[in-house]
């Protein structure tokens, strides 16, 4: 899941919270934990080997054999 992704769900279920909420301690708690969540993620992007995210796929995709024979090294 990227980080957009994370940001766009958390602020859709904030908005949920917010309309449904009836208390005002809970509105400012979930400001407080997007405006947290937003600082966490920027810092994320900004230095990426805090976070380290593997590839879901290999640069090749092959069907071809592995004979174990390295034709470049002779």
């Amino acid at each position: 899941m990227s980080l957009f992704a994370i940001m766009m769900v958390s602020i859709l279920a904030s908005l949920l919270v917010i309309i449904f909420s009836f208390s005002f301690g809970i509105i400012i708690g979930v400001l407080v934990l997007n405006s947290v969540l937003y600082i966490a993620l920027t810092r994320i992007t900004s230095n990426p080997q805090l976070f380290q995210m593997a590839k879901a796929f290999p640069k090749i995709i092959s069907n071809k054999r592995n004979s174990g024979i390295h034709y470049e090294q002779d």
